[in-house]
């Protein structure tokens, strides 16, 4: 069995055929999926997609990406969103957050309020971190130290071994996806190769991060399982001993996540209550 610890399966891109895409990963192995919000626009949306998978679970968090539009007051929001999530089994942690230093359009330092921020709550409610990790791993890592999350995911990482043992002291486990699977991807091939097997859980990004057979094309958790093979194939471990340890590591960082895979498509608390509703906007509601 596999579990795909980062796939934003909430996203437009799987609207037309969600459905089919569930049941085609589900046979394929994937018994657990962890959907990643990006913004407070899609908290409720990454909570219905993980509701509608057998052993589905989400996270809530700003990705870096979307802070241009995000706005100061969307910390507040984030953090009444997890305060109503956590009597949720599905809900494991606070993500995708991070820093992005790749895209230079993106302001840095607005950036680093939304991560330091979102470090906070996930300081507050004990919870695991899932970090958009691109040219930026010092700079999260100095923040790591400063609140001291409880661990979490380096989200498809591509550091030095030097920086992915730092990580994994701190609590992480790094994840690997389609990036692993082209044969230029020297330094990502590599830690694959040689980090230690407990530092180690699989993801798809999907529909990012495509592997080589599937490049420039739309990803899918249908993947998940060939992926492993590339693992698999490259740290010279039979499948089934891969899937046994990277679930093992994912229920150990996600701490939620075992919880969330006991449940069945549409288990969970009942709510028509958005988890950004504010206290004015609940109440009218329950007053009509």
């Amino acid at each position: 069995m596999w579990i795909d610890t980062h796939c934003h399966l909430d996203a437009a891109e799987f609207d037309a055929d969600r459905a089919t895409v569930i049941a085609d990963a589900a046979a394929a192995g994937v018994v657990g999926l962890v959907v990643p919000a990006v913004e407070c626009a899609t908290f409720d949306a990454a909570r219905a997609a993980a509701r509608a998978i057998p052993g589905g679970a989400y996270a809530l968090g700003i990705h870096p990406l979307y802070t241009p539009r995000a706005r100061d007051a969307d910390i507040a929001t984030l953090r009444r969103a997890v305060a109503r999530a956590m009597g949720d089994p599905r809900f494991v942690g606070i993500g995708e957050i991070g820093l992005d230093f790749f895209v230079t359009t993106l302001d840095p330092e607005r950036q680093q309020f939304f991560y330091v921020e979102q470090l906070k709550i996930a300081r507050d409610f004990d919870l695991p971190v899932i970090l958009h990790v691109r040219r930026s791993q010092d700079a999260l890592l100095k923040q790591l130290r400063i609140f001291t999350p409880r661990g979490g995911i380096a989200h498809a990482f591509n550091g030095s071994r030097q920086q992915a043992d730092t990580f994994v002291e701190r609590g992480f486990c790094l994840g690997f996806g389609g990036q692993m699977t082209f044969e230029r991807a020297l330094q990502i091939r590599r830690l694959a190769s040689d980090l230690p097997l407990d530092a180690l859980v699989l993801e798809t990004d999907a529909p990012d991060i495509a592997p080589q057979w599937r490049y420039k094309q739309r990803n899918s958790p249908v993947e998940l399982p060939r992926i492993a093979q590339v693992l698999a194939d490259l740290r010279g471990v039979t499948t089934a001993a891969l899937a046994q340890a990277t679930c093992r590591n994912a229920w150990r960082v996600l701490p939620r996540l075992a919880g969330a895979m006991a449940m069945a498509p549409g288990d969970g608390p009942v709510t028509g209550v958005s988890l950004i509703a504010d206290i004015s906007d609940i109440s009218d509601g329950l007053a009509r």
